[in-house]
Formats: structure tokens, C-alpha cells, sequence
């Protein structure tokens, strides 16, 4: 008797239960999953019957209260995610249009102001059929939802690692700069920062990091008066008047808020931001339109995609 193979067992599978399927991981349970896929909860546990039967093997852990995906459910969970993928992708090119359903972007706070919504709008212009679904969050869970493909795009700073399943490529490298209260004494990042309350980051946010290592190679204490998780929360609090900090030039754009401003760093200090997104995708010249409509957004600071990518 000969054997179904993989690719003759996923032409028999019901795209719909796949569906439900992910509905039910990306939502937690079966009666959410219902309303997202628009069905009754019975039917929900019907098509995950029938999902088992057909691979031979339980996918849920029902002894945990909401039942649990086990191994084999997270297997398949991966395989449907990437059959509805191809399937959504196939149905833009049947139609003629290069990007059809959803673009789900996934980005850090920093990059959010201003320039991820003039980047959605070109995008928009050019692919009007196309939804986009933002989500906001921290470098490391974006990576990961990128790679088990929760979402299309990430938007992270340059230094967070990279599996090499996944592609990195900058659209933005801006200067970071001191920020102060109007007349605050003096006229470079040393001389302000040294004498000033110092408004910083919280070390959960990776420009933290690049902001303290520019710190110690320049041999300069801070006097720490608070410690915030936002950018523009940082620039409310420096114009405010409780002290100074150090934030990237991205910030400022829209900000009509009195303040001094200088170069941090000597040389300055420059950090990158970047779009990451699974390296094999065969949507890879749809998300050189999104980098694309990015370092645009970016001006002067924008690395456009021939600049270069990379793996890490």
C-alpha cells in the first residue's frame, strides 16, 4: 500500500481547520478562537478532531485548563501557518495584485513616532487593498514573533541578534543627541551632561545599552535623578526642566518643545534601526516596498535597501 506524502497529506487538509488551528494559539482558547473565525465552539473542537485524525495524533494537552498545544500540536501549528501563508500569497498573484489581506508590523516605541505611520500611508497609495495591523512591544519578542511567524515584520535596533533564518536590513541611522532645558549651562554633551540631573533610560531598553557604553568611553558620571522606558516620555520630562538626556534625532521631528539640543558621543554617536522579516519569505519584494517606504520616511538619515542586509 503505498503512503501519502507530506505534500499529498496537506492537499487533503481543510484550510479551515488550519485556520482554527492558529486561531486557537494566537488566542488561547477554543471559545476566543470561535468568535475569531466566526463558527461555534463545537465546531472549533470538530475540525481539531478531525485535524488528529488525520495526522494520527493528539495536538492538545487536555489535562491544562485551557487545553495546551503539545509538541506534535506545535509542529503542525508551524506547518499551518506556513500553508495559509502561501495560500494568502498565492491568492495576490492569481488576482494580479502584488499585496492583498494583511500586514501584520511588529515594532519597538522608538520607531513609532512619526515615521511607521508615513511609511503605512505610502504603502497604502501604492497597495490600497492592503490592512495593516500594528503591534508595539520589546526587541527580544518581536524577534521571536517574527520567527514563529505571529508577525510578518519587525522593527528593532540594529544591535539585537539575529537567527540566520531571519534578515536584517537597516532603513534608518540617526544621531543620538543631548537634550537639556533652555539655558542650561553648557555647550557641549560633557559639559551639560556633567553638570546636569541625568533623565535616562531604563536598562530593559536597548539603547540603553549603546547610551551607557558612549558614557564610560568618555569617562563621564551621571547624576541619575529617574529612570523612564520611553522616549517621549524622556523629552516631557527634559522639557519639564527635571534634567537632561541623551535620545535619538528621530525624536525631535514633531517635538515643539523648547529645548537646548547637542551631539552625544565625540565622534557623535549614531544608532540604526532596521526591518527583520523571515529570509527565505517569498514576500521579500513586498517588504523592500515597506523598507523602502521607511528610509523614506527617515530623510535625511534613511539607509535605503541597496545599503545592504544581513543575516546574523
Amino acid at each position: 500500500m503505498l503512503r501519502e506524502t507530506p505534500d499529498q497529506r496537506r492537499e487533503a487538509l481543510d484550510i479551515r481547520q488550519l485556520q482554527t488551528l492558529v486561531a486557537i494559539a494566537d488566542h488561547g482558547t477554543f471559545a476566543r478562537a470561535a468568535e475569531v473565525v466566526h463558527i461555534t465552539p463545537s465546531a472549533v473542537s470538530q475540525q481539531i478532531r478531525a485535524l488528529e485524525a488525520e495526522f494520527g495524533v493528539p495536538l492538545f494537552n487536555r489535562d491544562s485548563r485551557p487545553p495546551s498545544l503539545n509538541l506534535q500540536g506545535l509542529q503542525i501549528l508551524e506547518m499551518a501557518r506556513r500553508i495559509l501563508r502561501s495560500v494568502e500569497e498565492t491568492k495576490g498573484v492569481v488576482n494580479g495584485r502584488r499585496a492583498t489581506g494583511t500586514l501584520t508590523i511588529g515594532s519597538v516605541r522608538t520607531s513609532t513616532i512619526g515615521l511607521l505611520p508615513l511609511a503605512i500611508v505610502g504603502l497604502r497609495k501604492i497597495y490600497p487593498e492592503l490592512k495593516v495591523i500594528l503591534r508595539v512591544g520589546q526587541s527580544n519578542a518581536l524577534v521571536a514573533d517574527v520567527l514563529a511567524d505571529r508577525i510578518n515584520i519587525g522593527i528593532v535596533a540594529e544591535h539585537q541578534a539575529m537567527p540566520r533564518t531571519l534578515r536584517w536590513s537597516p532603513f534608518i541611522r540617526e544621531p543620538l543627541m543631548v537634550i537639556a532645558p533652555p539655558g542650561t549651562p553648557g555647550e557641549t554633551a560633557a559639559e551639560i551632561l556633567a553638570t546636569t540631573p541625568f533623565v535616562r533610560f531604563s536598562s530593559n531598553v536597548p539603547l540603553a545599552n549603546m547610551i551607557d557604553t558612549e558614557l564610560a568611553r568618555m569617562g563621564l558620571p551621571t547624576h541619575d535623578i529617574a529612570e523612564i522606558d520611553t522616549i517621549r516620555a524622556i523629552v516631557e520630562c527634559v522639557a519639564g526642566g527635571l534634567g537632561a538626556g541623551v535620545v535619538p534625532d528621530v525624536a525631535l521631528r514633531a517635538n515643539a518643545l523648547p529645548l537646548k539640543v547637542v551631539p552625544f558621543g565625540n565622534p557623535p554617536v549614531f544608532r540604526q534601526m532596521g526591518i527583520v522579516h523571515a529570509a527565505n519569505s517569498p514576500r521579500s519584494e513586498f517588504f523592500a516596498e515597506v523598507h523602502r517606504q521607511l528610509a523614506a520616511a527617515a530623510g535625511d538619515w534613511g539607509v535605503h535597501p541597496a545599503a545592504g542586509s544581513r543575516h546574523e
